[in-house]
């Protein structure tokens, strides 16, 4: 196995780590509908996506919050967090991991995650 392929793998192993405790930091914030999507083949802004709903503006802020100090406790490095201005939606993304966190009504009017998991269109061009 070639330095490259060994890179992709610890990567990956990395980016799933790191997705886990995500995951299981939303559920001890008793975030609502959490939902993962695989980047992989989609995008390369990361290895997952994560989208799911707070009850209320402070809901919203305090899962944003205690995720982001996780993940720098456990040495995943300093998430950026945009959208903590008004917490109608909050992105943090920890690199290999991008996770939005909405209100509910503000997540049914954007529903982000039906454009990331639409199927992609197949490749109609001929060879």
């Amino acid at each position: 196995m070639n330095q490259t392929a060994v890179s992709a793998i610890a990567s990956k192993e990395k980016a799933t780590k790191q997705l886990s405790m995500t995951l299981e930091s939303l559920e001890d914030g008793k975030a609502e509908d959490i939902i993962t999507i695989d980047l992989e083949g989609k995008s390369s802004i990361g290895d997952y996506m994560v989208v799911a709903s707070g009850r209320s503006h402070r809901h919203v802020a305090s899962i944003a919050d205690k995720l982001s100090k996780q993940l720098r406790e456990a040495g995943f490095g300093r998430a950026r967090i945009e959208g903590n201005e008004t917490n109608d939606w909050v992105l943090v993304d920890a690199g290999s991991v991008i996770v939005h966190i909405f209100r509910p009504e503000v997540r049914e009017f954007y529903n982000i995650e039906k454009m990331w998991l639409a199927a992609r269109p197949e490749d109609t061009t001929e060879q």
